[in-house]
């Protein structure tokens, strides 16, 4: 009994005091971003048919179906020509600030207000990677996926390092800018009324703008640390607990899809995979479905192989060893689709969310390897690792999912 309630004591420990998977979180954070950034700019020549105020989904057919579903988008406060380009020129930007990890609490809203708008502005035009981005994006938003990997943690090392050095560190100005900005908006917002949805992303919008508020307020004025130590302790719960539900996701993903097929006839005669290699939509080079195609061995094995895969995925993360060979799997087939069936935001969505079961001693190397390309191509000299690491990062233990 004394041994269940050390072990409980220890896991309730861990959960509070520390972000759990901050490499993974970042590699989430960097996946997502990319991908909605490369969707927004490869669709920009197709925005007007896609979301603008003059597509085939005009303003009053998406004001009609947000009134029946209670979906949020900001794309509803009006349906001007202007206001939608400067929305979509907003939704890049934050794509990319995100991806750098600059502002990453804000940004991260405003990921989510871009990809939840844009989507629900019209529904019928997005598919299985649409769903899980929009899902992600909400999920990230109580994650601290700037831990590492970001100029938030770049910033936050070089102003430990001035602390230590006792130089006086300098005001920051961009980050109540943005504050009151937003603030503005969500003001605006909120007596107009004209954003749709119900009352939980208005109340995560909020909710963030404030707790941002009480985070630099206790930080400026409160005499001692234990306001500053509950604050922490809640954002790592939050943290911790989104980071859980982004892997119960993407394991009910794989197994519903799993289930589902082999409940189908093609599927279980090992002939699912032949059908979509020759419809036109799928076939981006009708020579390479040929090629693949030709082999009715290969189209069993592959049939099949994606069934077994997706069924036993969540049941493997009990053992690291097996469920990396799988997760290497997953992420191939996933690959092989983009470039095979023309679904390259699918795939790369579907390997974004894969990420966060990576081992962080491979996602440390892989950003030890990155951050050496990236100073030959600079011609600099490779920097201490921990120099683009935050302070969270460097006095809590590396501890990552899978690892």
């Amino acid at each position: 009994m004394n041994r269940v309630a050390l072990c409980l004591s220890r896991a309730i420990a861990r959960v509070t005091g520390s972000a759990l998977g901050p490499y993974q979180t970042a590699v989430v954070r960097i996946g997502f971003a990319a991908t909605w950034l490369l969707f927004l700019l490869r669709e920009y020549p197709h925005r007007q048919e896609l979301y603008g105020p003059d597509g085939p989904w005009d303003f009053g057919l998406a004001q009609r179906l947000t009134a029946d579903n209670h979906a949020f988008t900001a794309l509803l406060a009006s349906d001007g020509q202007a206001f939608f380009e400067a929305f979509y020129a907003l939704a890049v930007l934050t794509s990319a600030l995100l991806l750098v990890g600059w502002r990453t609490r804000t940004m991260s809203v405003l990921f989510m207000v871009g990809v939840l708008s844009l989507q629900n502005r019209s529904v019928f035009v997005g598919d299985g990677g649409d769903n899980v981005l929009h899902l992600m994006s909400f999920y990230l938003v109580f994650t601290r996926c700037g831990q590492v990997w970001s100029l938030d943690a770049r910033r936050a090392a070089r102003a430990r390092a001035e602390q230590e050095q006792e130089q006086r560190p300098g005001t920051d100005l961009v980050g109540p800018a943005l504050w009151t900005v937003s603030g503005v908006l969500l003001v605006a917002a909120a007596l107009t009324g004209r954003s749709g949805g119900g009352w939980l992303v208005p109340a995560v919008l909020w909710g963030t703008w404030a707790g941002t508020a009480l985070r630099w307020a206790v930080g400026r004025w409160a005499r001692s640390a234990e306001p500053r130590i509950l604050l922490d302790v809640v954002a790592d719960v939050l943290h911790n607990g989104a980071l859980f539900v982004i892997m119960a996701e993407a394991c009910l993903i794989y197994a519903t899809a799993g289930w589902y097929k082999i409940q189908g006839s093609r599927w279980q005669d090992g002939t699912a995979v032949y059908y979509p290699l020759h419809l036109d939509y799928f076939s981006p080079w009708p020579a390479l479905a040929d090629l693949l195609s030709a082999s009715g061995t290969v189209v069993l094995l592959v049939t099949y192989g994606t069934v077994i895969v997706q069924v036993a995925f969540p049941f493997t993360l009990f053992n690291r060893r097996v469920k990396n060979v799988l997760l290497a799997a997953m992420m191939t087939e996933h690959a092989v689709i983009a470039v095979v069936l023309g679904l390259p935001f699918f795939s790369l969505a579907m390997i974004a969310a894969d990420s966060v079961f990576l081992p962080t001693a491979f996602l440390l190397w892989l950003g030890g390897r990155a951050a050496r390309a990236r100073d030959r191509v600079l011609g600099r000299g490779a920097p201490a690792l921990p120099s683009a690491r935050s302070p969270e990062a460097d006095e809590r233990p590396r501890v990552g999912f899978g690892a």
